[in-house]
């Protein structure tokens, strides 16, 4: 019987044996390899974790003792030492998250799979059980090596390491990466790290040859160790944890379960907050994933188990149409640079980096940093080209408003991965981008609907030289082109009503375009006449909104962003301006965290699809037509 089938809870991993746990460890990367090349997910990372996630739950009591991820999505051996082993649905509705979820299990704490966060959650858990007297309660933080690179680590390392008797143990999972190969100094600081080798043993053994020294042997070992920070920073220079009050155990195998289990136990034993340093390898045992070297397989769709092979393969998609015009862009524009926050390949900047390696920053996962980093580069003359996930971009708000913004800086934002993406769950929705960017003033925020209007907008924010400029596209394929039948103003006419006085006019956010022209044609049907609009540029409201809506009974905006504060929001308070009383309707995204599941099923569930629109949009001008009737009808002679 396999040893993985019977682990039904982390207490279960005490009566096995170390060749057990070897056994175990070796089916558990077998299951993950069958499993996620089914569904897809986060393979790398999990492969590179499996003996140190053993030997957590061996050495600590969850969820008694809190056990942290930081980003979440090496969690998946957590999840089946905890009772998870049906991973047939994983990050499809109704199945595993694939991050931690606290409706799964008690096992798990935190949600977040935003990285650089976990030791901000770390301290306060410790200060709880500080407070409440929980002295028998271990508060353990995983976080990777390229999580390290974020500010927020060491705004809370400093916090942390300022109470000296308060146990936690912060475990780095040093593995050389986040998605792709962690840079700056501090991989550089943990390189060194990585290859330097015996000093606990070097100073055991120096311990033990001077203890047995007759006179001078034990004054001159205190003497050494007295001189332990210099001879540290000599043979490994972990004295910069050190200088932070914190203690330091490694580098540890992260493969070796003895010396894993023998480095926590020790940290657990500290009394004070510790740092275990572990070595491991992402990919671990599966050697398509070894022999990625853009990310070891960080994230993948459903691929051939033996090859690493996708399945089937997929159509052009938004990120690479981007990339591909950033090329392009780069051989016309020298001035023209750009900037990643650790997500090289997945953001599309990689031909970019091949083709102009001077040109592009990769900031770590720092994107606030990134953000105050590409206003210096606009000010000193260049245009940078800011890449980042529509729902990282949320972390770098006040630096855009305070930074980009008010210094009039000519920096383009492009979002990634907006709208709803579905199957990595709440964190990863970019829902939130055209309502949070609003209020920045001077900023222009573009919502291509297209592959044709992607490479238009992008060239068209490049262009703009005193104001922050955004480009938004959604994840996945990019469907066929959206032509225009005309124009109004700077927006795009994608479908005209046949009629001098139409009923509705249909704003048309991005890539929602093909929807909205299905609505019309519902709407059609039900002798309804519509105008479909694509603004192009949905901030600032085009001039030439306000009196092409007049034209029109109702205005309907469709937007795959959140309704509060969004586009019809926006839309909505330019018609009161210009004094235009038409009612309007807007549909978007409901105010609320939405669960994993596929795009389309995400999309159902909050009602954002063509036939729940258009049924609603069909009740709306039934009421105005009700209303009108009522209005005109002939009053009935008065009876005698």
């Amino acid at each position: 019987m396999p040893l993985l089938t019977r682990i039904k809870g982390p207490r279960d991993l005490d009566r096995l044996s170390l060749e057990q746990l070897d056994q175990l460890a070796d089916e558990i990367r077998t299951f993950l390899v069958d499993a996620v090349s089914k569904t897809g997910g986060h393979l790398g990372p999990n492969l590179g974790v499996v003996e140190l996630t053993i030997a957590l739950h061996r050495v600590f009591e969850s969820p008694k003792d809190r056990i942290l991820w930081d980003t979440g999505h090496q969690s998946y051996v957590h999840k089946l030492l905890t009772g998870r082993q049906d991973f047939s649905k994983l990050k499809m509705k109704g199945g595993l998250s694939g991050y931690p979820s606290q409706a799964e299990s008690e096992h798990d704490v935190i949600e977040n799979s935003h990285a650089s966060t976990v030791l901000g959650w770390a301290d306060g858990l410790a200060k709880a059980n500080e407070v409440l007297r929980k002295d028998d309660h271990h508060v353990v933080a995983v976080i990777g090596d390229g999580a390290l690179t974020g500010g927020m680590a060491w705004e809370a390392l400093n916090n942390i390491a300022d109470a000296k008797d308060r146990p936690l143990v912060i475990v780095v999972n040093d593995n050389e990466r986040s998605y792709a190969p962690t840079i700056g100094g501090l991989a550089n600081h943990l390189a060194t790290l990585r290859t330097t080798d015996g000093y606990e043993r070097f100073l055991a053994r120096g311990k033990d040859l001077l203890e047995r020294t007759p006179v001078v042997g034990r004054p001159l070992y205190e003497t050494l160790h007295g001189a332990k920070k210099g001879l540290k920073d000599f043979i490994a220079p972990q004295g910069m944890f050190e200088d932070l009050g914190l203690k330091y155990v490694g580098p540890i195998d992260g493969h070796d379960m003895e010396a894993l289990e023998s480095a926590l136990a020790r940290a657990k034993r500290f009394g004070g907050p510790v740092i275990v340093h572990c070595l491991t390898e992402k990919g671990r045992g599966y050697q398509p994933a070894l022999s990625d070297e853009a990310d070891r397989f960080h994230g993948i769709g459903p691929i051939h188990p033996d090859t690493g092979l996708p399945v089937k393969a997929s159509g052009a998609d938004w990120t690479s149409v981007f990339g591909d015009e950033m090329v392009a862009l780069g051989k016309e524009r020298e001035d023209v640079v750009a900037i990643t926050a650790a997500m090289l390949q997945p953001v599309g900047l990689k031909k970019f980096a091949d083709a102009f390696p001077h040109r592009i920053y990769d900031v770590g996962i720092a994107e606030q940093h990134g953000a105050v980093s590409a206003a210096g580069l606009a000010t000193g003359g260049l245009h940078p080209v800011f890449a980042v996930y529509a729902t990282f971009l949320n972390r770098a708000f006040d630096q855009v408003l305070m930074d980009v913004a008010l210094h009039k800086c000519g920096v383009t934002f492009v979002l990634d991965r907006a709208g709803v993406t579905g199957t990595d769950g709440a964190s990863h929705n970019g829902m939130w981008d055209m309502s949070i960017l609003q209020v920045v003033p001077g900023l222009r925020l573009a919502a291509p609907r297209d592959a044709d209007q992607v490479r238009a907008q992008l060239r068209e924010a490049v262009q703009v030289t005193d104001a922050p400029t955004v480009v938004r596209f959604s994840k996945g394929a990019v469907g066929p082109a959206v032509p225009a039948v005309g124009r109004v103003g700077g927006m795009d006419v994608l479908r005209e009503p046949g009629t001098d006085t139409p009923d509705v006019l249909l704003v048309s956010v991005g890539a929602l375009a093909p929807m909205c022209l299905e609505i019309a044609g519902l709407l059609d049907q039900q002798g309804i006449s519509t105008t479909v609009v694509d603004p192009r540029w949905v901030k600032p409201v085009d001039e030439a909104m306000a009196p092409l809506a007049d034209r029109h009974r109702v205005v309907v905006t469709v937007e795959d962003n959140s309704r509060v504060g969004g586009v019809g929001s926006s839309i909505a308070q330019a018609l009161r301006d210009a004094g235009v009383d038409v009612p309007l309707r807007d549909f978007g995204i409901p105010p609320r965290f939405l669960d994993h599941a596929s795009r389309k099923e995400v999309m159902a569930e909050i009602g954002l699809t063509a036939p729940d629109i258009a049924r609603q949009v069909t009740g709306l001008v039934s009421k105005l037509d009700g209303r009108y009737d009522q209005a005109h009808a002939t009053p009935e002679p008065a009876r005698d």
